[in-house]
């Protein structure tokens, strides 16, 4: 195929000629010839040639009304059978585009070539399947652009996503905040807008913070109601001498419910535990190391430091009876301090920490300045992308020494 461009002469009324007329377009003795002159051979070209002309809207898209996006073969396929892709951020915010379950980083790319637009423009292959002879196809250039969007998967940014919840977690249909009805609410439409994430990663965070819908509103219940819920649930399995693999709904409901709202009972046994059905009956298998955990948190945020002796003895005797703690179970919850005498344990939060990778690293170091990987990797794990390893991060983030026999990381920069 060739590709014949004509001159794009200057538009009329500033001193140029007016664009050519379909009296000016090419004919196939001029294109021959121009075929002669550049020592092409015409056996080897297809026999149709696109003569390119630029009409009088190229100058305008190519002002910015259009984008070029370039996508990977899996979102194209999503838009030809009629999904939606959607970008999000706010103002002062990095775009990103979402998929239904992806997230990516809108990234401008700069080409060397220029890219044209050529409404209805046949390419080589179609050009086979037809049966031209020596046709010349005069084509109109709508625009053309030195730049496109490419898209690079990332992280959903969902710390957000918590930060709008905790606005206004919930106490209880008691509470006073619940009578005013000026109080900050989300419903899913609302998180689709704020946060740059997509929906089923968005559903996915919701689960992890242990959020529920109330009136149609998401919200995250306070903690000190949440262990009210959880303490209602444990006393109960523990006063039916129930196993705690087979805690059953119905009974739970008909029991707590004079006590709390029956959608919030079930909700906590959710959050807490697996729900299953066993001759058509709904149980519960509950999860000892989600209760364990959370029973730690409560003892934790009360107290800037804890003496880890005290503090496991302390767990031990206030987690239901059968349950065994573990400090396994605390990973990117609690930070445990060998080197101090006695040995103390405090609360750090991986959900607290930034969400960007220098910022964590930044602030992992100004609270510990050396970290064993052992320590270090619950709090940079969900940092990892697709195909990185905690290893990887580590390298690119921080320095490692021996210290004792034993590997351990600092920052590579100063940290004030």
């Amino acid at each position: 195929e060739l590709i014949s461009c004509l001159p794009s002469p200057p538009p009329p009324g500033r001193g140029g000629t007016p664009r050519p007329s379909a009296a000016m377009k090419r004919t196939r003795e001029e294109v021959d010839a121009t075929l002669q002159i550049a020592k092409l051979n015409a056996a080897e070209l297809l026999p149709a040639v696109h003569c390119l002309g630029f009409g009088p809207g190229a100058s305008g898209a190519a002002a910015g009304d259009f984008c070029l996006l370039e996508l990977e073969p899996t979102l194209c396929q999503q838009l030809e059978d009629g999904q939606s892709l959607v970008i999000r951020g706010d103002k002062d915010e990095q775009a990103v585009l979402c998929s239904k379950d992806k997230t990516y980083d809108l990234k401008i790319a700069d080409t060397s070539n220029m890219l044209l637009f050529i409404p209805g423009c046949k390419t080589p292959d179609q050009l086979k399947k037809e049966d031209s002879h020596c046709n010349i196809i005069h084509t109109e250039i709508f625009g053309f652009s030195n730049n496109y969007w490419e898209l690079r998967r990332c992280r959903p940014k969902l710390k957000k996503l918590k930060k709008l919840l905790m606005e206004n977690p919930y106490e209880g249909p008691d509470s006073q905040k619940e009578k005013d009805s000026n109080s900050s609410k989300y419903t899913t439409e609302d998180l689709l807008d704020q946060i740059q994430a997509s929906e089923e990663e968005i559903m996915t965070q919701l689960q992890v913070l242990n959020a529920c819908e109330i009136g149609g509103y998401w919200r995250i219940l306070e903690f000190d109601y949440e262990m009210k819920l959880l303490n209602h649930v444990t006393q109960l399995v523990d006063s039916e001498s129930w196993s705690f693999s087979k805690v059953p709904l119905n009974t739970c409901l008909q029991e707590l419910g004079p006590l709390e709202p029956e959608e919030m009972i079930e909700h906590c046994l959710k959050c807490y535990g697996k729900k299953y059905v066993d001759e058509g009956e709904v149980y519960f298998e509950l999860d000892a190391d989600k209760i364990c955990r959370t029973t730690a948190q409560m003892l934790l945020q009360n107290a800037v430091k804890f003496n880890l002796a005290e503090f496991q003895e302390v767990w031990q005797q206030s987690v239901p009876e059968g349950m065994i703690t573990s400090l396994d179970q605390l990973k990117g919850l609690a930070l445990v301090d060998r080197h101090s005498r006695p040995e103390i344990i405090s609360l750090l939060k991986v959900d607290d920490l930034p969400e960007d990778n220098q910022e964590r690293f930044n602030s992992l170091f100004s609270l510990r300045e050396k970290w064993t990987e052992e320590d270090i990797a619950p709090y940079i794990q969900d940092l990892c992308g697709e195909k990185q390893t905690i290893g990887a991060l580590l390298t690119k983030y921080s320095r490692s020494s021996m210290q004792n026999g034993v590997k351990v990381y600092n920052s590579r920069r100063p940290i004030s």
